[in-house]
């Protein structure tokens, strides 16, 4: 898997992000290139006339343009949509809840903070979706943003990208029984999954394999809290909390195994792309 720069990267995405809300919102490209003094004028008068002149006007060639008023509106509300794109379509709930859970069984409390975790994966979900999103970028954001194809092929383009992502971060049981509970019929491609069934399908895949993940790791860390807690009470000292004399023997195994390192890496190689 070949990745370009940290940079490149990072401005394909945000290119591409846009480009989707844009495209979901309903934008029409040549409307943006209206005049600011002709666009307030015609609005104007469209609340003079009534709103069914401000939404829509039907071109010579029949189709339909919106003002610029409207398609500023489309695209606030739009942008609500992203932190739930970011969390039900990406790998960023799997990896937060995986770090959430490494920071309890560690018993460090709050340690490291809720942005820094958040921060990681927001991070680490950039890196595992970046081949996925240069692919969004090459072959429907690129493209609608120059004019080459229309919006609802520029977003039909990014939705097959992502099905193709989440079918195979999804594990075939819970799509099957989602497909099962919605009445549907087996399907070709991964493009013919409807996204009612893949979205709740790809999280519920989720959640399972970041518990199964969680597990693990807090295994080793719940062994040395026994150890400690037995010692602390063949010694007699009921008094002295175990946590607080197992922590610094669970951050010394974290370091000596390079347990970052490990737990980062362990996450992306669960990921194909």
């Amino acid at each position: 898997m070949q990745h370009a720069s940290p940079i490149s990267i990072g401005l394909r995405t945000l290119v591409a992000v846009i480009a989707i809300l844009a495209v979901s919102a309903g934008f029409a490209g040549q409307a943006m290139a209206q005049d600011a003094a002709g666009s307030i004028a015609s609005n104007m008068a469209g609340f003079g006339a009534g709103l069914p002149a401000l939404i829509s006007s039907n071109g010579a060639d029949g189709s339909t343009s919106y003002s610029l008023s409207l398609q500023i509106l489309a695209l606030m509300t739009a942008m609500t949509v992203l932190p739930s794109l970011v969390l039900g379509m990406t790998s960023f709930t799997r990896i937060i809840i995986v770090l959430s859970i490494l920071r309890q069984a560690m018993g460090t409390q709050q340690t490291p903070p809720n942005q820094v975790l958040i921060a990681i994966a927001l991070f680490l979900t950039f890196f595992i979706m970046s081949p996925t999103l240069t692919t969004i970028y090459d072959t429907a954001a690129e493209p609608y943003l120059n004019g080459r194809v229309s919006a609802e092929s520029a977003l039909s383009s990014a939705t097959g990208d992502m099905k193709k992502f989440m079918v195979k971060n999804t594990r075939k049981d819970d799509l099957n029984m989602f497909m099962d509970l919605a009445e549907k019929g087996a399907v070709e491609t991964p493009e013919d999954v409807p996204l009612t069934v893949l979205l709740p399908a790809f999280i519920t895949s989720e959640l399972k394999t970041a518990f199964q993940i969680g597990f693990l790791l807090f295994l080793p860390f719940l062994v040395i809290d026994m150890v400690v807690a037995s010692v602390l009470m063949s010694l007699g000292m009921m008094m002295l909390s175990p946590m607080l004399v197992a922590l610094p023997f669970k951050l010394l195994l974290f370091v000596l195994v390079d347990g970052w390192s490990m737990t980062v890496g362990s996450l992306v190689a669960t990921y194909a792309v």
